[in-house]
């Protein structure tokens, strides 16, 4: 009983058109930038206050009285010209204050633009289990004004509209299906976005779920030596376990970097294989490596699927290189190392053109001559090291 009579007193005080007592008109109003507003503030006789005796606020700010009109006793208008954006999509507040600075009322005020039909509409499913879909506001992307997205769909020839309800709050333009969806059958997608000046609509995509399909990054990614091949790295990873059973042709990427660089050496060609071997790196030299899976074709799906992530970086490094260049040699052991070494340096770079990536016979050729190119260049230092003792 004692709070309810405590609400009694203090409703007066802050006023509201419900009361009686004070209150402001039009309460609320949603406007277009630019809009000129002549809002009323109307007091009940009750309280004893004159309306030359009243004044207006803004976002806190005292409005100048040349922008007031005395209606009558009780009511006291303000005309604001011009109107720029709300400052804040909650609105901006203009409030009707006695002389003493206490409020009698107040109204929210939206000022900005209806909304732009949204665009950029993309869905991807993972695994085959689920559906994403992410947008961009059309226009400017702001409209000052909170505006409310809904993403819409229904099955194309037959079924009931539906809503998707889970939201991401961390951003902003997407929404989540998680169940309940058809395989075999095109969907009809489409975002609806509404605020208190409009709506718009955008345009609707069709799409069958398969044809959109993504999955986890390959697992089990792991980078090691071959060997004393020191400019070599041999890379192996598992396919998503998600997909273990569907019929589909995986295509799998990889990229790698320095470990003291930023930017990632891409490589598209190694297929469906889930190994693939790095040649022509720096010897002595940590690398990062990464891989990601495209789900091509899941159940004869003519488009190219999406790519996953790419999988945490896995690091290794390359061995140290073990040649040692000699200061003086025979002369005629010179002339002929030195031809040998042209030729091995031709043979060498036709090697590398025709073994670069994750091919097979000229990836093996390329180990056994430079095994070979690497035991020479030692046995012939021991002997060069062996002369000078």
């Amino acid at each position: 009983m004692l709070s309810l009579f405590f609400l009694i007193l203090y409703i007066p005080a802050v006023m509201s058109s419900s009361s009686q007592m004070a209150g402001i008109l039009p309460q609320d109003p949603a406007l277009p930038i630019g809009s000129t507003l002549t809002a009323t503030c109307s007091v009940s006789p009750d309280l004893g206050l004159h309306a030359s005796s009243l004044f207006w606020s803004l976002n806190g700010r005292r409005l100048p009285s040349s922008s007031y009109s005395v209606l009558s006793p009780t009511a006291l208008s303000v005309t604001l010209p011009g109107l720029p954006a709300s400052r804040q999509r909650s609105g901006d507040n203009l409030v009707c204050h006695n002389h003493g600075g206490h409020v009698l009322a107040g109204s929210c005020l939206y000022i900005g633009m209806p909304p732009v039909k949204p665009v950029n509409l993309t869905c991807w499913s993972r695994n085959t289990k689920d559906l994403t879909c992410r947008w961009a506001p059309g226009g400017q992307g702001e409209t000052f004004i909170k505006t409310k997205y809904t993403l819409k769909y229904k099955l194309r020839w037959y079924g009931r509209e539906r809503e998707c309800e889970e939201l991401n709050a961390a951003q902003p333009y997407s929404c989540y299906i998680p169940r309940d969806l058809a395989l075999f059958t095109p969907y009809e997608i489409w975002v609806e976005a509404t605020n208190q000046l409009g709506s718009a609509t955008s345009d609707v995509i069709t799409l069958d779920i398969l044809d959109v399909v993504t999955t986890d990054p390959p697992s089990g990614v792991s980078v090691s030596r071959v060997g004393d091949l020191e400019d070599h790295l041999s890379i192996r990873w598992e396919s998503p376990p998600a997909l273990k059973d569907f019929l589909f042709q995986a295509k799998y990427q990889i990229r790698y970097r320095l470990e003291d660089i930023s930017d990632w050496k891409v490589m598209d060609d190694v297929g469906n294989q889930t190994s693939c071997r790095l040649a022509g790196l720096r010897p002595g030299t940590v690398y990062f490596v990464q891989v990601r899976c495209n789900p091509v074709g899941i159940y004869g799906s003519r488009r190219a699927g999406i790519w996953s992530e790419w999988s945490h970086p896995t690091a290794a490094s390359t061995p140290h290189s073990e040649r040692v260049l000699s200061g003086s040699c025979d002369s005629k052991s010179g002339d002929s190392n030195s031809t040998l070494r042209r030729e091995l340096k031709q043979f060498f770079g036709w090697v590398r053109n025709h073994a670069y990536g994750c091919g097979g016979m000229s990836i093996k050729l390329y180990d056994q001559w430079r095994v070979w190119m690497q035991k020479s260049h030692k046995t012939r230092n021991q002997v060069l090291q062996g002369d000078k003792s």
